[in-house]
């Protein structure tokens, strides 16, 4: 059967389905496999594997099975695009497949035995590299569409009962979850939406933005205490910080603390995409998260290292500070993410597991921080002036305080050029500049590998 994606395409509504339209792409360097679970009108996984810039898809009625007895019947389905690895989500009642989609495991796959370049085979075989399928595997073909998905057997063991793993490998959400957090962009609820927020972006775009990275933001930013930036008129008129807000929405929780005069008020996390939804509608447009999360709220999980230049540093020196703070965080054992700020500098993140309070997550920031200045009088400091970083990058280890926040990864960013504070590979460090992802060149961003899927694993 020959690359075609038209069959996908008839099939579908795009005015009404949030399923990405089929395009296809030129195969990549490393061939990528996804499995989703689907609730549509009869249960079953989605098996699919990509070849020639196309996903080849069977739906697996009992899904993938560790016991190599087991014979599972695979059903060949129409090609789907590459984009559709990264789809979960709710296709609307009375569409085609109509129901709850969960990525119930990606990865990828290599072909033990030649392929024909049409994928006429009628055995294939492979190994899996997923997180949950690993090993050697064979689809045999039977009848029609009919095939058998098997495992092969070798050293490589897994799970006993499927039913037993209900959660989304990206997302950790469950099916219900997934089905109660969905929000269809075109049942996104905005209140003028053709008003310009930037010169050439509506604030229907901005929120059609946030819905479409919700699935990669919400582990990360939802459940944590918010601040906002809000700009009713657009950023050329008054744009304001926020930190007590008024929300209403169910996907929004209230907190009462007692704030900087020690007096008790009000604060706000946003629980799930409708809740992300709704202050987009309320023209918060950048989000700032505290390190903990509100039902461990003086405990971080998260620290955050801001290397912000002096403004006459060049990019790479500030690209030389990135790696030193990495090498010594990776000498003391800890992972480190990064991404970019969407302004000056780069954001460099630690999930910490230890059960810290904050005075000891802000001295050790502090230490690290100290530890550079040290190291390379020259070259950084940990003091906040900027009359003492003149040619150098400080260090701010300050957002390692209970109550203060940093901007959220996936947040646009108030600024000019809408850029965004962006997830990257430690590979794409030299690569990237600060500011360079925005509203605008986002897409090809996204469609990469997530390279902070394994945070808080």
């Amino acid at each position: 059967m020959p690359n075609n994606l038209k069959k996908y395409n008839e099939k579908r509504n795009f005015k009404k389905t949030n399923e990405p339209k089929g395009k296809i792409y030129k195969q990549t360097a490393k061939l990528h496999f996804v499995v989703q679970h689907h609730l549509a009108r009869k249960d079953h996984f989605d098996f699919r594997l990509e070849w020639n810039g196309t996903l080849k898809s069977w739906a697996v009625p009992k899904g993938p099975s560790y016991n190599p007895s087991d014979k599972r019947l695979a059903i060949r389905v129409e090609d789907h695009p590459l984009d559709y690895r990264n789809f979960e989500g709710t296709i609307p009642k009375g569409e085609y497949g109509g129901g709850t989609v969960m990525l119930w495991d990606e990865g990828y796959w290599e072909p033990t035995m030649p392929i024909n370049k049409n994928f006429t085979n009628k055995t294939i075989k492979f190994i899996l590299k997923g997180k949950r399928l690993k090993g050697a595997w064979s689809l045999i073909f039977l009848n029609e569409d009919n095939w058998l998905l098997i495992k092969e057997k070798d050293n490589v063991k897994g799970f006993k009962d499927i039913k037993r793993i209900n959660k989304s490998i990206r997302t950790n959400r469950t099916m219900k979850e997934i089905e109660n957090n969905t929000t269809v962009k075109e049942k996104i609820e905005i209140t003028n939406p053709d008003k310009k927020i930037f010169p050439n972006i509506t604030k229907l775009d901005i929120a059609k933005y946030y819905d479409k990275v919700s699935g990669k933001m919400l582990p990360l930013v939802s459940n944590r205490i918010i601040s906002v930036i809000r700009a009713p008129e657009g950023i050329n008129e008054e744009i304001f910080f926020k930190k007590h807000l008024e929300n209403t929405n169910k996907g929004m929780g209230k907190i009462n603390l007692k704030n900087e005069d020690n007096n008790p008020s009000d604060y706000y996390y946003i629980k799930n995409r409708n809740g992300l939804i709704s202050e987009v509608q309320m023209n918060s447009f950048e989000f700032h998260i505290w390190g903990s999360k509100v039902n461990t709220l003086e405990h971080p999980d998260i620290l955050v290292f801001d290397l912000d230049p002096d403004e006459h540093l060049s990019i790479t020196k500030l690209w030389e500070g990135v790696k030193d703070l990495k090498k010594i965080l990776d000498d003391l054992n800890l992972k480190s993410y990064l991404k970019t700020s969407g302004g000056k500098g780069y954001h460099v993140v630690v999930p910490i597991n230890d059960n810290i309070t904050w005075p000891k997550a802000r001295k050790f920031a502090k230490n690290i921080a100290i530890l550079m200045e040290e190291k390379w009088p020259d070259k950084y400091t940990s003091n906040i002036r900027k009359n003492k970083r003149k040619g150098k990058i400080f260090i701010d280890w300050i957002r390692n305080t209970r109550s203060s926040t940093f901007v959220a990864p996936y947040s646009l960013r108030l600024r000019k050029n809408a850029s965004i504070s962006m997830p990257i590979k430690w590979s794409d460090l030299t690569k990237i500049k600060p500011n360079e992802i925005t509203i605008h060149n986002v897409n090809k961003y996204l469609r990469r590998k997530d390279p902070w899927q394994d945070f808080f694993d």
